[in-house]
């Protein structure tokens, strides 16, 4: 039968990587395996140009470019491409932090969460302003620091006329001093 030689009697996984030691049931299986390995990636979004190892995997990337997002969380109503993405996020409801850091004890919901955390206690700050030299250990931070160059001041005050370029700033003066209510 030519079947045999492509899967294993009896569901025993036959085919192993020699360079990891996973196995397989199917020799297909192994051969897809082996293009984790070898960084080939053959199949490429023709939208994006991100490549993947299997085509699996490049036709539910495309659901990202399709903008259907078919499943959603009942708790809030929020939107994924993919399942495994609306099971990521329903964690959050869940109140579920399964991730802490060791020095500070901060829980964290996903692991990339924690991951971004710990850089704060390296010390680390490889984002750094072009126009202050101020350093950050997160891009996001270094983006929100930048609209103080700017001069855009979205954030104002209801009772008088100041107004501020980040939403924490609004209870401090142009010099970093506390504003009270009473100030006013």
């Amino acid at each position: 039968c030519h079947q045999f030689g492509h899967i294993s009697e009896l569901g025993v996984k036959a085919y192993r990587c020699n360079l990891c030691g996973k196995s397989f049931t199917l020799a297909g299986d192994l051969k897809t395996h082996k293009l984790f390995h070898s960084g080939v990636k053959p199949y490429s979004c023709e939208l994006c140009g991100k490549s993947f190892t299997q085509a699996g995997t490049l036709k539910t990337h495309k659901l990202i470019h399709s903008g259907v997002k078919s499943y959603s969380c009942e708790l809030c109503g929020k939107s994924f491409t993919q399942a495994g993405d609306l099971k990521r996020h329903q964690i959050i409801h869940s109140g579920f932090k399964p991730y802490s850091c060791d020095l500070c004890g901060k829980s964290f919901t996903q692991a990339g969460d924690l991951k971004r955390h710990q850089i704060i206690h390296s010390g680390f700050k490889p984002y750094s302003c072009d126009l202050c030299g101020k350093s950050f250990t997160l891009a996001q931070t270094l983006r929100t620091h930048q609209i103080i160059h700017s001069g855009f001041k979205p954030y104002s005050c209801e009772h008088c006329d100041k107004s501020w370029s980040q939403s924490g700033h609004s209870n401090k003066d142009e010099d970093g001093n506390i504003v009270y209510l009473s100030d006013f």
